[in-house]
């Protein structure tokens, strides 16, 4: 039986590591927010359905950076805890420096084919303009943005939670602030907040870089460390993709489901955008809980501590159910009033009223969703991780997309995610049950 001062002492720890990730979340979220709502204040919905197409593609990069943070977080969290130090040091170069490298390769694929991928995703003659010029600036930040990501990954493996947080604010709160002049005062529209984003990109990832060269890390990022072999760049990538799929998947679903909305015009695409991320508002509570506790689970797993592994898990869902589930209430009752911040025109008011409440219903499945999703990859269970990452978008949401635009229109097009969703997360508890329990591995690990 475990104590009650070792239950605080785990509730603490967990808490403790979650917040942190959630502010960063929460931030991301707020930074994206701030572009639509400085972008509203020009009355000009086109320019919002330009964000709302273009928004998506520029998440691209940040699932390439998932790739570098989550799967260089559990594979140095795991190193550290069976006390494999240098190896640590190993990964922590990898991750950096195939990150940038990523970086500079998808900049240079981005801006040759930005035309023709906005016309595949449903760009419309009025759309397709502000679109490209948003794009052509940000995907300029793609190196800055991996770099990042995989610093806070670092950062936050080896219990730096709070520091890694403040790389990711000090970007976003100066993308706020530079949103306003540049959109209104300068009258730059969606040009200024595209340079906005990249100007607050290249301040968060100058902060990890002083971070690293003060010293206060433990690990080191010097290119003399970085490593393919030893199974660095497989676990890595390994842990990592599975991770990425999600969001990868998720923005490859985002962008046919605008190509498929663009047949209901321009303002159902600038409601499903503003909906969208509003609705990550409880997404992202869930997605920051499960990178905060899976370092923890990971270093558990390291030192086969499954007593605690368990704990840890059980609190977080708790904690992770009740606030996303407050959020959501919050969301609910207010509806009309954060929508019509974003937008005012009519007839894209009323799709993102009713677009929104249906949206909302499945926000806590995904949190619980997530949640188990970052255990499996805390355990190195890439090949659980990637099959529930794949199916979620390509087998269960995209044809979903299809069959439900067919027979309910735009709003079928809404209805699809919470059916994905509810699907999903009955396919997780099956594997991940399997998994806990498969007697050759964890049977004798978790018994009493």
């Amino acid at each position: 039986m475990r104590s009650k001062s070792d239950s605080k002492s785990i509730h603490r720890q967990v808490i403790s590591n979650i917040i942190p990730a959630v502010i960063v979340e929460l931030m991301i979220l707020i930074y994206n927010l701030a572009d639509t709502f400085f972008i509203a204040q020009t009355n000009d919905p086109i320019q919002i359905a330009a964000v709302s197409l273009a928004s998506p593609v520029f998440m691209l990069l940040i699932t390439c950076g998932i790739v570098f943070m989550a799967g260089g977080m559990s594979c140095i969290s795991r190193a550290l805890g069976a006390g494999e130090h240098k190896k640590a040091n190993n990964i922590a170069s990898f991750c950096i420096w195939a990150g940038i490298i990523t970086g500079l390769i998808m900049t240079i694929i981005f801006t040759v084919f930005i035309g023709k991928i906005l016309i595949l995703i449903g760009a419309s003659i009025e759309t397709f303009v502000p679109s490209f010029s948003y794009l052509s600036i940000v995907i300029a930040s793609a190196p800055f943005v991996l770099f990042s990501m995989a610093s806070g990954g670092i950062l936050r493996a080896e219990g730096h939670a709070t520091q890694a947080m403040n790389g990711q604010i000090i970007g976003n709160v100066l993308n706020i602030i530079l949103d306003p002049i540049m959109i209104l005062y300068m009258k730059m529209g969606i040009t200024g907040a595209a340079i906005a984003t990249v100007l607050g990109t290249v301040a968060g990832a100058a902060y990890y870089i002083g971070y690293f060269l003060s010293g206060q890390s433990s690990l080191r990022i010097n290119i003399k460390n970085f490593k393919f072999n030893n199974g660095i760049a497989t676990g890595v990538i390994a842990i990592g993709i599975p991770a990425c799929l999600d969001p990868f998947l998720m923005s490859i679903s985002q962008m046919i489901m605008n190509s498929l909305m663009s047949a209901y015009g321009d303002m159902a695409i600038a409601a499903a955008g503003v909906t969208m991320r509003i609705e990550q508002i409880a997404c992202l509570i869930a997605m920051g809980s499960g990178q905060g506790v899976q370092p923890l689970l990971g270093f558990c797993v390291g030192a086969k501590d499954w007593d605690r592994y368990k704990a840890m898990l059980k609190f977080a869902l708790k904690l992770t159910i009740s606030v996303s589930l407050f959020m959501v209430m919050m969301c609910y009752i207010f509806t009309g009033n954060i929508v019509r911040v974003f937008l005012i025109e009519p007839n894209a008011f009323n799709y993102a009223m009713k677009f929104l409440r249906i949206k909302l219903s499945s926000s806590v499945l995904f949190a619980v969703f997530f949640i188990f999703v970052n255990a499996l990859q805390a355990m190195g269970a890439a090949k659980a991780s990637f099959i529930l990452s794949v199916c979620r978008q390509c087998l269960l949401y995209v044809p979903a997309l299809f069959i439900m635009n067919y027979f309910m229109g735009e709003y079928g097009l809404i209805w699809a995610l919470p059916v994905a969703e509810l699907l999903s997360l009955l396919q997780t508890f099956v594997i991940y049950g399997k998994i806990i329990f498969e007697p050759k591995i964890f049977v004798e690990k978790v018994k009493k």
